[in-house]
């Protein structure tokens, strides 16, 4: 599925994108820097319910979010990993685990830990204000 997306309009595109992700818990985003891999993240939490600030994890790595029903969102940014053990040294593969919405920026890094099921996302830049959202499961 292909998804065109204007920004001013991304509170739509998180429900078309969770609608269509069904139960999927492991959502992958890829993008080039700047492309809105997390302002994303935001809006699919805000959609889920989230009772906290979302933001970045670039320097923490993950971050945890909650929900009103207090169920926990794991938002991971890979980005800075120097390479996979690092990601196993945090124990990802218990928060895959867990049943829980995991977000992953920059997943390519963590590719050989990643579940056999997940839901990738690839944010293509059209303008400064609209992108292509290519969705596999």
């Amino acid at each position: 599925m292909i998804l065109k997306s204007v920004w001013k309009e991304l509170s739509h595109t998180a429900y078309q994108l969770l609608a269509y992700a069904a139960d999927h818990r492991i959502w992958l985003l890829e993008g080039p820097i700047g492309s809105g891999k997390t302002t994303l993240i935001k809006e699919l939490c805000k959609a889920l319910q989230t009772v906290h600030t979302v933001n970045s994890p670039t320097f923490s790595i993950i971050n945890e979010y909650e929900m009103v029903d207090h169920t926990p969102i794991y938002h991971f940014d890979c980005y800075r990993l120097d390479n996979v053990d690092d990601a196993i040294a945090l124990d990802f593969e218990s928060y895959f685990a867990s049943g829980c919405y995991c977000f992953i920026e920059w997943p390519s890094k963590i590719q050989s830990i990643l579940p056999l099921h997940y839901f990738l996302i690839t944010i293509e830049v059209k303008t400064v204000t609209s992108r292509n959202l290519i969705c596999h499961i």
